[in-house]
């Protein structure tokens, strides 16, 4: 094998072109490797499973969780635990055998569905030619096969988090696992995969609307909220990611422990949630995107949980203080485990928080967001008005992710130019590259409308839909909105392919568009949706402003 891994589904991949060596994440070849191993098992597992619905067969909530699970596990920055995901392979094929003994028909089954093995036989196998992204020799089949499996990736992350709250889908699952099987048909062609490309956006819609219902239905609508910045002088814990359940059951087990708790990253919008707003230890927002957590966790002093990915591999000097729970995991940090019953123990990071410093302070002000699709319906009229009378020209989405490279300082630069008759619509940690410049408002319309997390861009979605309804469009794409998003990870795939399936065109992508795109599979996007890149502020401001 002339590489060591083969990894390009993240936006800082190597020379954009793909990790050979090691992962600029921070993963080693052999955790790159097991993860492509993961993905190949839980395609075959799915391959049996959707063969089992077809026969009249029941896949369990089990079955459905475990598919889910892995597919986030093996997302950009979630778990670089070699063990833990060996383990899962071999869970996989576990639950595979048991799907395998139910059928009446096993014939005509992929391989990876009949795949099993030792785990001291994982490698070997991680390292034929069956496994990995190079498997699909066709450059554009590779391009379309993993296009989709990024996207399943991202909506495997938005349901699983459903699942959390008790929401289940069963007709998404059932897709799921429906498209990770046809990921292993050589017989479909390329255009058999841009419809299912486009199948799989219409599901990311449907995910992303049941992670809405879950949330808001557990947590209330979110609303404007003004959060704090600065710190108390009280030992805390800082909550990373993006779990809302996990959150709550932290609030819950720290009230009246003199412990704090503050938000890092994606976790910001869970203070425009109701039901947050009962805690008086839950303080506010601490530092910034996921990408300056080496700093901003060694100056919090205290515990740090991570509930979903974004983690950067830690330093030694504050890595027992970093504990990984869910998908997450990293070797040497203490693991919280979830129980049977669904809740888990954060006793560990309390006694801990009690017997560490307050956090250092960072900044001081105050962050205002909380504008998801309830809370904006309900300013629609002032919104509309402002439209109207001209006050609003232009809304602008910059939704996505934020990262470590030097060009999305073009995303700060673009925001600061914008005209002041534009409005930004944000959700995701993009908005760390312009929410705290104060770019004012107007006539009482915050200049920048934050929706919440990455899986919020249903939000946007929803508002756009609402603006074409309010002014009797035929077309979305005929509404004053420009798109101009910054992408990172699979999550942002996921949305991506969502607003495609909604028939939003010309959307801009930054600040490179993505390796695993060939060359063919990038012009059908130009051409059908008009997917472009960035260039620079002042040409782009041209081409989306006027």
């Amino acid at each position: 094998m002339e590489n060591a891994m083969f990894c390009f589904q993240c936006q800082e991949t190597a020379l954009c072109k793909g990790c050979t060596r090691v992962g600029v994440c921070g993963k080693k070849p052999e955790v790159a490797r097991m993860q492509d191993l993961l993905i190949y098992a839980t395609k075959g597992l799915s391959a049996v499973a959707t063969r089992l619905r077809a026969e009249g067969g029941t896949v369990s909530r089990e079955v459905n969780h475990l598919v889910t699970c892995n597919l986030f596990v093996t997302i950009t920055n979630a778990n670089f635990d070699l063990d833990v995901i060996a383990a899962r392979v071999s869970e996989t094929l576990a639950a595979k055998a048991d799907l395998l003994a139910q059928l009446k028909d096993q014939g005509g089954l992929p391989a990876a569905a009949l795949w099993q093995d030792a785990p001291e036989a994982f490698d070997a196998k991680a390292q034929s030619g069956d496994v990995g992204v190079l498997a699909t020799a066709n450059e554009d089949i590779r391009s379309l096969r993993e296009l989709i499996t990024y996207g399943v990736k991202g909506l495997a992350a938005y349901l699983h988090h459903a699942n959390m709250l008790g929401e289940e889908r069963e007709d998404i699952d059932a897709f799921l696992q429906k498209a990770l099987a046809q990921l292993l048909d050589d017989t479909l062609s390329a255009e058999d995969l841009t419809a299912l490309t486009l199948e799989t956006g219409k599901w990311g819609v449907e995910g992303m609307a049941a992670l809405d219902k879950a949330n808001t239905e557990h947590f209330g609508n979110p609303e404007i909220t003004k959060v704090q910045l600065g710190v108390r002088k009280t030992p805390a814990i800082l909550i990373s990611g993006h779990d809302l359940h996990d959150l709550e059951m932290l609030l819950e087990q720290t009230q009246g422990t003199g412990v704090d708790v503050y938000t890092h990253g994606e976790m910001l919008p869970a203070h425009y949630y109701p039901a947050f707003k009962k805690y008086d230890n839950f303080v506010g927002n601490y530092g910034n995107a996921w990408w300056k957590q080496k700093e901003e966790f060694e100056a919090f002093g205290g515990p740090v949980l991570l509930t979903t990915n974004c983690l950067v591999p830690p330093k030694d000097s504050y890595k027992n203080r970093v504990f990984t729970t869910g998908a997450v995991g990293f070797p040497g940090c203490p693991h919280i485990e979830t129980r049977a019953d669904g809740t888990k123990d954060f006793t560990p990071l309390i006694e801990m928080a009690k017997k560490c410093p307050a956090p250092q302070e960072l900044e001081q002000g105050e962050i205002v967001g909380g504008f998801a699709h309830a809370q904006v319906f309900a300013l629609a009229d002032k919104v509309v008005e402002a439209v109207k009378s001209g006050a609003i020209k232009k809304f602008v989405v910059m939704a996505g992710c934020d990262g470590r490279s030097k060009s999305r300082s073009y995303y700060t630069e673009f925001a600061k130019a914008l005209p002041k008759d534009t409005v930004i619509l944000t959700a995701g940690c993009a908005k760390y590259k312009y929410i705290k410049l104060d770019l004012g408002d107007i006539g009482g319309i915050p200049r920048v409308l934050d929706a919440g997390q990455c899986n919020d861009s249903y939000s946007l979605a929803l508002i756009a839909l609402k603006l074409k309804e309010v002014f009797g469009l035929n077309d979305v794409n005929e509404l004053p909105i420009a798109y101009n998003i910054a992408w990172y990870e699979q999550k942002a795939v996921i949305v991506l392919l969502a607003l495609l399936h909604l028939g939003v065109k010309n959307i801009h992508l930054g600040p490179t568009l993505p390796a695993f795109l060939s060359p063919n599979v990038a012009k059908v996007l130009v051409e059908n949706f008009g997917i472009g890149g960035i260039t620079n502020v002042e040409d782009d401001l041209k081409t989306l402003i006027g």
